[in-house]
């Protein structure tokens, strides 16, 4: 056991106290988005030693046997801490296979990995789920085309809108989803008009009850920061869902998603392959989103936890890459056996303080603070009074 230090990432996107309240530091003014806690190449967490990835590095027995012969030398999983208060942006993440083929078809073209126009950082997929720490807003997946064309009938702008969204009433299937929203991102100046007259007319409707207010309402949230952005558009065929504390929604390979505002813990596949959709300055690779993105209609499921044991609740998700789980401690249950053992494990103490303890020592582990546990290190129990998050390999 040894305790574990992330490393913050200041997007613009980010809130200002939500992290570093739950870190313990002061909030100094500036966004603090994410909090990552890896092995991640480009920004690894810090263990005595030095970093985690020159630790594992040295001794990647302690990532387990089936995880090395699954995934390599190299931690599988990252955990981020994120905040969000306004929009991501509308992205879709690659399966294996994807990556895998993506990687090396523009690698052999000889495109830098940091060039804007680079897809494909890696060969990994990139699997995630959120979990939520407080009311957490995002949009996934694409809404039922009918639903849709509804919504826009209600705002009064289905007329105006008709050269665009007509194939979601005159075609049948992913095809006629997938060439509404192409569309849209290919809104020239001819066609901006569109988007404000969308805007416009939401504000008519930003107080109405049920879906039609909440359709009005992510139309302007979204215009307060990318104003006339044909993105709007885009993200207004998607699913808007609420999550609250303790909810997590799975975010598989071709799911167009994008959060909106709120806190929750991140627990990913280590990857950076992002496959963007609207809402951004960045490259978008309409080839790439064509073959990576479902267009089915696809209302995902808000995820509860599966309690597997006293003071832990498992969320089910069917990726091998990670496994994420909560652990409620509590003097008053006894001690809790730390799950994931044969595999890697990083816990994060989001509240309360607790001490985990593997027969030999222990270490401390109070609000905002992380520990990494080597798969070797098989009964590990946690005693005290906190909620901890953590994330061990898939498979073990």
């Amino acid at each position: 056991m040894q305790p574990l230090s992330g490393t913050v990432q200041r997007y613009d996107w980010g809130t200002h106290h939500a992290i570093p309240g739950i870190l313990g530091r002061p909030a100094d003014g500036r966004p603090v988005a994410e909090y990552w806690l890896g092995a991640h190449s480009s920004s690894p967490s810090m263990v005595d030693s030095g970093t985690l990835v020159g630790y594992i590095g040295a001794a990647p027995s302690v990532l387990g046997a089936r995880s090395r012969a699954a995934f390599g030398e190299q931690l599988p999983f990252l955990i981020k801490l994120l905040s969000a208060r306004h929009a991501l942006s509308i992205q879709a993440h690659p399966s294996r296979e994807q990556a895998i083929e993506g990687f090396a078809r523009e690698s052999r073209a000889g495109t830098p990995l940091d060039a804007p126009e680079r897809t494909y950082k890696d060969s990994w997929p990139k699997p995630e789920i959120l979990i939520a720490l407080d009311e957490f807003h995002s949009l996934a997946g694409f809404r039922d085309p009918r639903e849709t064309v509804e919504l826009f009938t209600a705002l009064g702008v289905a007329a105006q809108l008709e050269s665009v969204i007509g194939p979601l009433t005159e075609r049948k299937g992913s095809a006629a989803m997938a060439e509404v929203f192409l569309d849209v991102l290919s809104l020239d100046d001819t066609r901006r008009h569109l988007v404000d007259e969308t805007v416009a007319a939401a504000m008519h409707h930003r107080y109405d009850d049920g879906a039609v207010g909440e359709f009005a309402r992510t139309a302007l949230e979204l215009d307060a920061v990318f104003p006339a952005d044909p993105g709007i558009l885009a993200a207004l065929l998607m699913n808007r869902l609420v999550l609250h504390p303790g909810e997590g929604l799975f975010v598989p390979a071709g799911m167009m998603h994008a959060h909106l505002h709120g806190t929750g813990v991140e627990v990913m596949a280590n990857s950076d392959n992002v496959i963007r959709g609207g809402l951004t300055n960045k490259h978008i690779d309409v080839h790439e989103l064509v073959t990576v993105v479902d267009f089915n209609p696809w209302l995902p499921e808000v995820l509860h936890p599966r309690r597997t044991r006293t003071g832990v609740l498992k969320y089910q998700t069917p990726c091998s890459e990670f496994e994420a789980w909560r652990m409620l401690v509590d003097n008053g249950t006894g001690p809790v056996r730390v799950p994931g053992r044969g595999s890697a494990r990083i816990l994060f103490a989001i509240d309360g303080a607790c001490v985990l303890d593997n027969g030999e020592s222990t270490l401390q582990l109070p609000r905002g603070r992380a520990a990494f546990l080597s798969a070797d290190e098989f009964d590990v129990f946690a005693t005290g009074t906190a909620e901890v998050y953590g994330a061990s390999s898939g498979i073990r």
